[in-house]
């Protein structure tokens, strides 16, 4: 039987896991169906997910359709969750993006439906909720060609919208997917004009055309009463693609998920694209060549995952054994290079742990919530005792707080949230130190030059001088120690793209006394290349001279056109710059930027600013120079290399040679 791992994707209460509920009980693997508001449903499993009514955690069900063994996965909707999406997109062999039919397009629907054509999953649209009053038509399709794409082929046409008697007749009409499929269709088109078109073709071309993500089928229904379920599924099984893999060749997998199991052990959640894994097998993973014995699998498959002996191609399983494993790990060879689709998070928090909170039990559970979200970036700093994490807004704050006090028992609360700025070269600088001249103290020589990169080229090192001139573990030591140190600028702030070159370099080798062992004050060691480096960063980052950028958002803000008046003072107040405005009918658009400090702000105001209408949309765009008020400075958790004599005192617990 072949797999089809499907993703299930929607705006934050667009009836998602409701449509899920229905897909299973409609394909007998489920007797009742469970209801959000209840909190029982097969796929909230956490009891904040069902004490909240939304998904946080992606998870995965199964069920048979067909010939084909449906792997769904049903995934958050909310924005602040996007990071658990992010890590779905990548082993999914088709998707169903849900819209409702009363809201219509969304914010988060737009987002979604970019990141999906660029990833060119193949995507079936279903507009839910035809029952609730309000439900639109001939609005939404409208909607949906103007804002997602114009390359929809409608699958039917829906009555009774808005009363509990809706219902969807299927079928599209030929004219309709004609005009769509001829222009990705050449043969289509010549079958057209030669008079030879049959339904039989335009369905097979549909689904051609489907697979490859150029069109999207789009079904109406509702969730609660099963209306176009029963269309859905019929589509899913003939116009999305089976998973593929060969289960002979060599394995190679990739980890979306991790959890702990009931002892705290590691349960990835692993898709395999090729080869087959079993039970006892080694398997190499991730970037730093770490190997591991897989104690048991557990595979998806007829409503549930079962124990089994072996995950093969094409499959989804639960895995065992893989203490060290991380999100994004490749399993075997790797399939490609762990891909961001989404921007990373651009706020940051201080964790201020309760009453009788030991800080230690508070690292402890912060790191464990990490593993299970790498995009939640944890820092420490050992000298205020105090943990950072960063986030992509207040909804997600909330989550952590809650995660932490029903999981882990932890009362804790939170600073203000602030933007997570970076640092760009504002020129290039260079600095120098050699062996036992002005008062270095460390027995090595290190030079460097620093100069500006390409937004989003990264931190490159490179080198001037010769690799043989002196032990490779030196110089390895000098370029993990510059990539460590340029997490914090002068201002405290990431430097996130630069050149390092390394221009001069030094050592003492290995030297002993007569008759006697190694002597430390004569030989240099790696310490004197980590211990050095920090300070001439520092000294070439001052002579290029930084400038802090902090995050800004694109945003776009549709409204009553009588409410703009209201509105552009407030995007003022919130250093908010409109840069185009439409109007259209009664309706204003309004698209710019602003700073991400401020989405959060701007999104508590719109209603009451707009009579309740307006509709703001928005996501990470670009970093831009502080323009207004104070610099923002970021506390140091280093030794601060800034500080010369309070370094050396820290680092040697002496200030010179």
């Amino acid at each position: 039987m072949h797999s089809l791992n499907l993703g299930i994707l929607a705006h934050v209460d667009a009836g998602k896991t409701s449509l899920t509920e229905r897909l299973l009980h409609s394909a007998g693997v489920i007797d009742e169906i469970g209801s959000v508001d209840d909190g029982n449903t097969r796929t909230d499993t956490l009891a904040l997910e069902r004490q909240r009514g939304i998904t946080i955690k992606s998870a995965v069900v199964s069920f048979p359709l067909g010939g084909v063994t449906v792997n769904l996965i049903d995934t958050p909707g909310h924005p602040d969750f996007i990071a658990e999406v992010e890590r779905v997109l990548g082993v999914l062999d088709g998707a169903v993006l849900v819209v409702s039919a009363v809201e219509g397009v969304q914010a988060q629907t737009r987002v979604l439906m970019r990141t999906l054509q660029r990833l060119r999953i193949p995507t079936l649209l279903f507009v839910n909720k035809i029952d609730r009053r309000g439900a639109g038509y001939e609005t939404v399709l409208r909607s949906i060609q103007a804002r997602l794409t114009p390359a929809i082929v409608p699958m039917g046409t829906a009555t009774g919208l808005g009363t509990i008697a809706a219902r969807c007749t299927p079928g599209p009409g030929p004219a309709a997917a004609l005009d769509v499929l001829a222009d990705h269709d050449d043969t289509l088109l010549s079958a057209y004009v030669d008079h030879t078109l049959t339904d039989a073709l335009l369905r097979t071309s549909l689904a051609a055309r489907t697979r490859e993500a150029l069109v999207h089928p789009v079904y109406f229904g509702s969730a609660v009463t099963g209306a176009g379920v029963d269309a859905l599924l019929t589509g899913i099984e003939e116009l999305l693609p089976p998973a593929g893999g060969d289960a002979d060749g060599p394995v190679s997998g990739t980890v979306f998920k991790v959890e702990r199991g009931p002892a705290g052990e590691k349960v990835a959640y692993a898709r395999m694209f090729s080869g087959t894994l079993r039970t006892r097998d080694r398997v190499p993973f991730g970037a730093d060549g770490a190997e591991g014995r897989v104690t048991a699998v557990s595979v998806f498959g007829h409503g549930t995952d079962t124990r089994g002996e072996a995950v093969r191609a094409g499959q989804i399983a639960r895995l065992w054994g893989l203490g060290d494993i991380r999100i994004g790990d490749a399993l075997g060879e790797p399939r490609k290079a762990y891909e961001h689709f989404f921007a990373p998070p651009t706020l940051e928090t201080v964790v201020v742990p309760g009453p009788g909170v030991h800080r230690g039990a508070l690292h402890l559970a912060l790191t464990q919530l990490a593993e299970q979200d790498p995009l939640i970036g944890l820092r420490h700093d050992e000298r205020r005792q105090e943990t950072s994490v960063s986030l992509y807004g207040e909804v997600q704050k909330e989550v952590v707080q809650a995660t932490l006090a029903d999981e882990y028992g932890l009362d804790v609360t939170f600073r203000e949230t602030t933007p997570l700025c970076v640092e760009r070269l504002l020129g290039t600088g260079q600095a120098v130190e050699f062996i036992k001249k002005d008062a270095n103290p460390f027995l090595a020589t290190v030079g460097l030059r620093v100069e500006a990169a390409p937004v989003g080229s990264g931190v490159v090192f490179r080198l001037e001088v010769e690799l043989g001139s002196m032990p490779y573990a030196f110089f390895k030591a000098v370029e993990d120690t510059v990539r460590a140190t340029l997490d914090q600028g002068l201002h405290g702030w990431q430097v996130p793209d630069c050149v390092v070159t390394m221009t001069h370099k030094g050592y003492w080798p290995r030297q002993s006394h007569a008759h006697q062992g190694f002597d430390k004050s004569m030989s240099s060691t790696g310490a004197d290349f980590r211990g050095l480096t920090p300070l001439v960063l520092v000294a070439a980052l001052r002579q290029a001279g930084t400038r802090v950028h902090e995050p800004m958002h694109r945003f776009r803000v549709e409204a009553p056109a009588d409410t703009l008046g209201a509105l552009l003072p407030v995007l003022a107040g919130l250093g908010a710059v409109p840069e185009t405005t439409l109007n259209r009918d009664d309706t204003c658009v309004l698209e710019g930027t602003v700073p991400a400090a401020r989405v959060h702000a701007l999104g508590q105001r719109l209603p009451g600013l707009t009579r309740g209408e307006g509709e703001l949309e928005s996501a990470f765009a670009h970093y831009a120079p502080v323009a207004h008020g104070t610099v923002p400075e970021r506390p140091r958790t280093d030794h601060n290399p800034l500080n010369r004599k309070e370094y050396l005192l820290n680092v040697t617990r002496r200030v010179g040679g």
